[in-house]
């Protein structure tokens, strides 16, 4: 009996904690990025990443623990496809470049370990009813990568940059300096993202504009461009 008590308590855990379903389609098998995928990353690790990313997300970036607070997905597809380019997602679709993995030099499982977290976050963020700068929601995706130790080298470092909202790894560390502010703020920014946006929202959770921010920022680290 206790055996059994054992088994469903660990059944239901399972079914809890599982996300969403995943699938993963390698469209480019004839060719040697799709060939690349197949033996150094595999169907099987590429979808046990999908789901560690998307547990990562809603734990410890957007902090949703209610599944309410969530984008309410019910199935990710990745492919990977013979395309130019590193990937793109569309609605609930991640498109990954099969030439890309191919010309990867280095580890190409960490670095694709990397980019699917950043795409994950794509899937599950919200984007101000797309009034959001682009830069933004790009910069949220990377924080994501990095704050899960997937940043590349080759980003640029804490300071660089021309903008808050330049994207990518730029507005990556400039987050994850404002999270350092307050700690939750990249999870309450995105919370207020579900309706709308404004820069205002950055009035409201650190009491400064985010030129300001930005401007403090830029001179701790001295300025760099």
């Amino acid at each position: 009996m206790m055996h059994t008590l054992c088994f469903l308590v660990l059944f239901a855990t399972i079914h809890v904690t599982q996300a969403a379903e995943y699938s993963v389609t390698n469209t480019a098998l004839s060719t040697p990025g799709g060939t690349r995928f197949r033996d150094q990353i595999g169907t099987q690790y590429a979808t046990q990443t999908l789901d560690s990313a998307t547990q990562f997300i809603w734990n410890n970036v957007f902090q949703q623990n209610n599944p309410s607070d969530r984008k309410p997905v019910e199935k990710v597809s990745l492919f990977i496809d013979d395309m130019d380019g590193v990937a793109y997602t569309s609605n609930d679709e991640i498109h990954l470049s099969g030439r890309y993995v191919n010309s990867y030099i280095g580890d190409v499982r960490n670095e694709i370990t990397g980019v699917l977290y950043h795409e994950m976050t794509h899937v599950w963020q919200w984007n101000g009813n797309g009034e959001a700068p682009g830069g933004l929601i790009e910069g949220v995706a990377d924080y994501v990568r990095l704050k899960a130790n997937y940043a590349p080298s080759h980003w640029k470092k804490a300071g660089e940059g021309d903008k808050w909202d330049q994207g990518y790894e730029v507005t990556a560390r400039f987050l994850d300096y404002c999270d350092g502010l307050r700690n939750g703020f990249v999870a309450e920014l995105n919370k207020m993202m579900r309706s709308g946006y404004s820069d205002q929202f950055f009035v409201q959770l650190l009491g400064k504009t985010v030129d300001q921010l930005w401007t403090e920022y830029k001179a701790k680290y001295g300025n760099i461009a």
